[in-house]
């Protein structure tokens, strides 16, 4: 008999042969798309209920996110090279391009004149040219750029362009430079009370100047962007970038184009600090006049040392005050002016000078103050945000003050900087804005006195330097006040798309970016919390201006707070949409109903009903219930009028303080950071494994700042440290020993923030200043902790040796019979 062949299965040989396919699948690639986590429940290392692991966790080590490198491109796609002016001043005279035009593999050579649209890309206020036309205002500043068929033909044929100036003198000191009047944004003041009458009632007056140098982003992925022409004179535009609804606004003025034939993609970024907040777009812009002009698709991306001679820093500031204060060492008012390095353009530093100024306070009272910021022009790149965004030029003038006091009132600098922490009757900042949660900042410092045993090791650490003549031992507990909002108010504002599927899936998009801070993560969390679901059920898509309009940058820590909010908003419209339906439609009690462990839940008790997610979407979808909502969130009460230099800028205060111990040879200038605690307050945190790895990363990236990033520019205004070999961000050896860090309990939001959680990109970051501190404690114990040290940031070695040798030198002396 012929043998049939068998077309059907038993139900055993089906689950036999689903296990081998998933076992055959198992270690595949699962495709590109952004998963919302992997299939396996994530290590949950804290015990928080809201503890997940980052969405794209996985990819990131297994190598599968994707970074626009990774992107394909047609096999006709064209590559940049950008040409690089030689002089940091002066004037353009001639460029000469036709042997760049004429050398192998260039398809296309752009300059100022091959812009159809505006020519200035200023983001706030103009001064930012896409390419020079005349006036040179720094070294590497863009004069042309080239598109050709590999990346090494463009690189090539930069080369070759004939350049000719008429080179000046550049101006690289910030303080001469605002003595001439030469700035990019007018000084702006805010002053609260008679500062004068309070210097001259003060016991103690004391003058200082400090330093404190800049820093480089060092994103792991450097700028880099991908733009595909499209239909009708468009663009699309895949960009790692914090700001595409600002990328796509410029690329469509340069082009001459309107906003909506322009769409702006942007997935994940490896790293942005602030860095792509504005300056991700001049890349964006060159690459759309090549696509354009072409009808082919261009890549480009600068190599490190381009990177960093081409684009700005954290504005290094010049730090002056005279504050007075009274015998127990409460400050009684005076002055303090800030004079930011800006670079050669606005910018953002009109804002960036604006929250150093609003942070010259930290955690304590001024009293009777007067704060200037003045913005200063040099020739360097344009500066611009960095996470805290001048906010820590700010908080570390506060707590200089506060060592200094210390040291001239001989008490210990903790007594001191409690002594002046804002409380009852001293709650109101230099600005005019109220000081909230007053009790939650005496306690985070209390409790960090306590579980550091800070006075116990200040015993210990003050024996140790009376009987060690080369190790110096240094022991610091700041506190950190930070305000949160964007101070211009418009950016206060965010919007999401939230769709749900008929198969119970749900989508969400939001007009924020992922740069590794887990952003994406949280608002999955909101999403699913706010539906009653697993966080395996959403996934959420990349950030696209044609699905989120308008949007503001992932800056100023506001992304959870404001993207947050809007994802709620439209969660929660639709699940009130969805409660309508079903009440009518199962004729359910509409009062009883929510969602929860994937279910839609009925009333109570005996007569409990309970309907599954999946049945409902799809009851809703054949009754013709929209399953999309959009949400908006702008953020209440906050003002600020520039004229009289006061208002409320900041929604609310995130609080933290971080005790630091340090080692310091004297006779090197080598130091060992021994012991970090920190307690930080995140309000009820919305991730808290996040939220921890945010705080220790923080923390690091602002040690590096304070001890080993030293930017050095030559005379003729060249960058020297334009790559790791010459530019030193932390590494593994660098952590502490002993790192404990805590987020604070027990204390929400007071404030209608989501799920009141604080945020906590750019707070930790200031934590870092007691390391600054401990090495200045350690250098005083060579005066005896009669003088307070004067101590440069980056506090490298070599300033540490210095300042140590100084300091022996003039107290050797002075103890000498």
């Amino acid at each position: 008999m012929r043998t049939l062949t068998r077309l059907s299965h038993s139900p055993e040989d089906k689950d036999a042969e689903s296990a081998r396919a998933q076992e055959v699948l198992r270690h595949r690639n699962k495709g590109d798309g952004p998963l919302a986590r992997e299939v396996e429940k994530p290590r949950n290392t804290n015990n928080s209920k809201h503890a997940q692991a980052h969405e794209s966790a996985v990819k990131h080590v297994t190598g599968r996110a994707a970074y626009i490198d990774d992107l394909k491109a047609p096999a006709d796609a064209l590559h940049m090279a950008v040409g690089l002016s030689p002089v940091a001043h002066g004037r353009l005279t001639r460029l000469d391009l036709d042997k760049v035009r004429a050398a192998p593999g260039v398809v296309d050579v752009i300059t100022i004149k091959d812009v159809p649209g505006h020519a200035d890309i200023g983001p706030v206020f103009p001064g930012d040219p896409l390419f020079v036309e005349e006036e040179i205002s720094y070294l590497d500043q863009a004069l042309f750029a080239v598109a050709a068929t590999s990346y090494q033909a463009a690189r090539r044929a930069v080369k070759a362009a004939v350049i000719e100036t008429d080179e000046q003198a550049p101006c690289l000191d910030p303080v001469a430079a605002t003595g001439r009047g030469d700035l990019v944004r007018p000084t702006h003041v805010q002053q609260s009370g008679d500062w004068q009458a309070a210097l001259a009632e003060a016991e103690h007056i004391l003058e200082a100047e400090y330093f404190f140098g800049g820093q480089e982003h060092f994103y792991l992925e450097g700028q880099a962007c991908l733009v595909i022409p499209t239909e009708d004179e468009g663009v699309f535009v895949y960009t790692s970038n914090q700001h595409p609804s600002e990328t796509q606004k410029l690329v469509a003025e340069v082009l001459g184009i309107p906003f909506h034939a322009v769409t702006v993609e942007t997935r994940r970024m490896g790293g942005g600090f602030g860095g792509k907040e504005t300056q991700a777009s001049a890349w964006a812009c060159m690459a759309a006049l090549i696509a354009r002009r072409t009808g082919r698709a261009t890549r480009l991306r600068l190599p490190r040392a381009d990177d960093m001679q081409l684009t700005g820093k954290r504005h290094p500031f010049h730090n002056r005050y005279r504050l007075g204060c009274d015998a127990q060492g409460v400050l009684l008012g005076g002055e303090i002016i800030l004079f930011g390095d800006c670079g050669y353009s606005p910018d953002l530093s009109e804002a960036v000078v604006d929250r150093a100024m609003f942070h010259a306070d930290n955690a304590y009272s001024l009293g009777r103050a007067r704060v200037t910021g003045h913005r200063a022009r040099t020739n360097t790149a344009s500066n611009t945000a960095f996470r805290g965004f001048g906010g820590p030029q700010g908080v570390v003038i506060a707590e200089a003050v506060m060592d200094d006091i210390a040291r001239r009132v001989g008490e210990d600098p903790l007594t001191i900087r409690k002594r002046n922490l804002y409380r009852q009757g001293r709650d109101t900042t230099h600005y005019g804005q109220r000081v909230d949660q007053l009790e939650l900042l005496e306690d985070i410092v209390e409790q960090l006195e306590q579980s550091s045993d800070y006075w116990e090791r200040r015993r210990d650490i003050k024996a140790f330097n009376g009987t060690s003549p080369i190790i110096k031992k240094g022991l610091a507990l700041t506190p950190v006040k930070f305000g949160i909002s964007f101070t211009a108010q418009h950016l206060n504002q965010a919007g999401a798309l939230l769709h749900v599927y008929t198969d119970g899936s749900v989508m969400i998009n939001h007009g924020g970016t992922e740069m590794g801070q887990g952003l994406h993560t949280k608002i999955c969390q909101v999403a699913a919390r706010e539906l009653g679901l697993d966080m395996a059920q959403v996934r959420i898509s990349a950030t696209r201006t044609d699905k989120v309009p308008n949007t503001s940058p992932t800056a100023a820590s506001s992304g959870a707070d404001l993207n947050g909010m809007a994802a709620r908003d439209a969660a929660s419209k639709l699940r009130e949409r969805l409660f309508d339906f079903a009440a009518e439609h199962y004729q359910l009690d509409r009062e009883t109903l929510r969602l929860e462990a994937g279910e839609l839940i009925a009333n109570l008790g005996e007569s409990e009903r309970r309907i599954p997610w999946g049945e409902l979407v799809q009851a809703a979808y054949l009754g013709r219930v929209s399953l999309s909502e959009k949400g908006f969130y702008a953020t209440p009460l906050i003002h600020y009028d520039r004229q009289t230099g006061s208002g409320r800028p900041f929604y609310y205060y995130a609080y933290g303080a971080a005790a630091s111990e340090v080692s310091v040879d004297t006779l090197s200038g080598e130091y060992q950071v021994e012991r970090v605690d920190i307690l930080h307050d995140v309000g009820d945190s919305l991730n808290s494994a996040i939220d921890i790895g945010q705080v220790e990363g923080g923390f690091i990236q602002g040690m590096g700042w304070l001890t080993s990033e030293e930017l050095k520019w030559n005379d003729e205004g060249r960058l020297m440290t334009t790559g790791p070999s010459t530019y030193k961000i932390p590494a593994f050896g660098d952590l502490p020993p002993v790192f404990n860090v805590k987020l604070m309990e027990g204390h929400p939001n007071s404030m209608a923030s989501i799920y009141r959680s604080k945020a906590v990109g750019e707070p930790p970051f200031m934590l870092a200043i007691s390391v600054w501190s401990a090495l200045r404690d350690a250098l005083a114990s060579l005066s005896d902790y009669k003088e307070s040290p004067a101590l440069d940031t980056p506090a490298t070695p070599e300033r540490v040796l210095m300042c140590a040798e100084s300091l022996r030198a003039r107290f050797t002396q002075e103890a000498a019979p």
